[in-house]
């Protein structure tokens, strides 16, 4: 263990660590190939990903956020309930008070509900065919 000298600031170890993101598919969808593109593509951006898997609850991501302490959560939905999905999932994290995670969405969301989710909160949308080093900038 170093410990830094007297009166003087230790180093803030998190800037210095991969941004941590949280892959998460919520819901009924149960298409995941894309969402796996993406997180090797992160990975191998440097990235920590964590992917929650398929058939998550709202509530279940919004703790998972929490508990990995991650700076952004991307959620993938393709099945059409991103209206529903994305607005529940940020209350989650609002109640939860991880207003600082930055929330990305990815899927088939029409341009209009592009505009409403980022009005809501989302930070980014993404559809399909979005190239990894684009979502790489976004998130840098």
């Amino acid at each position: 263990m170093t410990l830094a000298p007297s009166g003087s600031q230790r180093p803030d170890i998190r800037s210095a660590s991969p941004k941590r993101i949280l892959l998460a598919k919520v819901g009924l969808d149960g298409h995941d190939r894309g969402v796996k593109v993406v997180a090797r593509g992160l990975r191998d951006a440097g990235f920590h990903v964590i992917y929650s898997g398929l058939w998550q609850s709202i509530d279940a991501v919004a703790e998972a956020a929490q508990d990995e302490d991650v700076d952004w959560l991307g959620v993938s939905i393709l099945n059409g309930a991103h209206m529903t999905l994305v607005p529940a999932l940020l209350k989650a994290l609002h109640d939860r008070d991880l207003d600082h995670i930055g929330v990305i969405v990815g899927g088939i969301i029409p341009q209009q509900d592009q505009q409403k989710l980022t009005q809501l909160g989302a930070r980014g949308c993404f559809g399909p065919g979005t190239s990894i080093e684009s979502i790489v900038q976004f998130l840098s």
